[in-house]
């Protein structure tokens, strides 16, 4: 749903997929109601236009509660930026929590310079 570039296919995605009140915790926000995420979703978009969220490992669930790991960055083949999970609790089959867990985060390579060379000991600064 993240990666859908039409505003009306995301919104229906979302309202497919979301309880009405889904409560999404992001490390750096709550989002609550599908409006909210909804919003938030074409955030994420628009800040990073030319990057996409993929799949990382195998979804899991037990019972009412389902995760899968992600992977974020450019969407040309470099590597990715951001690594994380989603956990998601549902009720009735559409999610009404998401807890975003983000794993690590890289800067993306920039192809556009030169690869800056430091000297042994300095790596890192």
């Amino acid at each position: 749903m993240f990666n859908e570039p039409d505003p009306d296919r995301r919104a229906a995605v979302i309202a497919e997929n979301c309880a009405e009140d889904v409560v999404w915790h992001e490390p750096d926000r709550i989002n609550r109601g599908r409006t909210d995420f909804v919003s938030r979703a074409a955030e994420l978009l628009a800040e990073k236009p030319d990057w996409v969220f993929r799949p990382a490992g195998t979804p899991s669930e037990l019972d009412d509660i389902g995760h899968l790991g992600f992977q974020y960055g450019p969407a040309d083949g470099q590597p990715t930026a951001v690594n994380g999970m989603d956990i998601a609790r549902t009720t009735d089959g559409v999610i009404v929590e998401l807890y975003t867990i983000v794993t690590e985060i890289r800067q993306p390579l920039d192809r556009s310079r030169s690869p800056e060379r430091r000297p042994l000991g300095q790596q890192g600064r």
